[in-house]
């Protein structure tokens, strides 16, 4: 039986921040790393062509699209001949270093074609004594034994391989997929940011279920965080991967965008998103290096502070780790329909 080639499939677009230890990294375990870069102005493309396993493809789409992305990275590896596993993952996400010695990567390499793989999903964060992490106890399919099956997706949140339907499914439990989105908390706050506007503008969701969705990593209990083991990340440090730093620029491509969308639409538009706790004038002045500053106010009524304000003291009753009885959430349930029939 012919041994599958490893193939790390990873859209990028400005995140030169992690992308060079991100390839240090996955170049221990893929064969092959295919980048599909979406127009990188911070030196991402020429972090990339100094790793020698990396193939960097042109995504050309000036807009935010995941389906399309998705496509061009399964094209291009599915050039390559012979059996493949895919494993899909973006450049804020590592593989636990004990995938080095753990029997769970022979069973990916054995795993029949056709078989889904799924991780669990840590979100690790930073501290003065260390890395620690919290587990939403959620998995991420983020890999495919491929066989050539179709892919079907999202805009937004898309699955990111071929899951046919009835597929059988490899649920790892060793190795992880450590997700180090937090490790530089503005710029997490600054993608939350975009991402409610990315979806307010396509009308499927309200300012409420946004806001319940994005935020509920805000409200975990100081319980819920466990140092990382060291197994996780022992397997890089011996070979020279610093993998417990950050490198934080405070220059953030989502902000460019919400500003983008102040222009285009207005401010008065996103009045019911709580993006308005940061100086929206320094941000565009870091910017666009100007001195001048564009005027940027708040467009709430008291009303609406004060609706976000009770949206964020009664977050904790929406986190994952809150009492799903609690009869605080159904008190707040009702709040929210009568708030639905205002437009929230």
């Amino acid at each position: 039986m012919q041994k599958p080639l490893v193939f790390c499939l990873t859209p990028v677009k400005n995140e030169a921040w992690i992308l060079e230890r991100f390839l240090n990294c996955a170049s221990l375990w893929a064969d092959q790393i295919i980048v599909a870069d979406q127009g990188s102005t911070d030196g991402s493309k020429e972090i990339a062509a100094k790793f020698p396993k990396v193939i960097t493809i042109d995504n050309p789409s000036t807009v935010y699209h995941e389906i399309d992305r998705q496509d061009l990275l399964l094209a291009e590896a599915r050039r390559t001949p012979g059996p493949k596993v895919l494993l899909a993952l973006d450049a804020d996400e590592f593989l636990s270093a004990n995938f080095l010695t753990s029997p769970e990567w022979q069973s990916i390499l054995n795993a029949p074609p056709g078989t889904a793989i799924s991780f669990q999903w840590p979100t690790i964060d930073a501290n003065v004594s260390g890395l620690s992490f919290f587990d939403f106890k959620a998995e991420m399919t983020a890999g495919f034994v491929d066989d050539g099956s179709p892919h079907q997706g999202l805009t937004i949140h898309s699955m990111r391989v071929p899951v046919p339907p009835g597929c059988p499914t490899l649920a790892l439990t060793q190795i992880k997929l450590m997700h180090y989105c937090r490790m530089d908390r503005n710029r997490f706050e600054s993608r939350i940011r975009w991402y409610q506007c990315f979806e307010y503008l396509s009308g499927k969701k309200r300012p409420i279920e946004l806001y319940r969705f994005y935020h509920p990593v805000f409200t975990g209990p100081a319980s819920v965080f466990k140092p990382v083991p060291s197994d996780w990340t022992q397997g890089y440090e011996e070979r020279g991967i610093d993998v417990s730093s950050v490198n934080r620029t405070g220059i953030y491509p989502w902000d460019e965008n919400v500003l983008g969308y102040f222009g285009e639409f207005g401010l008065d538009k996103f009045r019911r998103l709580p993006i308005w706790d940061v100086d929206w004038a320094k941000i565009h002045r870091d910017l666009y290096h100007q001195k001048q500053i564009k005027p940027y106010h708040d467009p709430r009524s008291l009303l609406e502070k004060l609706i976000h304000r009770w949206l964020k003291g009664t977050q904790h009753y929406f986190s994952p780790w809150a009492n799903p009885n609690s009869g605080g959430k159904f008190v707040c349930k009702c709040v929210q329909k009568i708030l639905g029939l205002l437009g929230w």
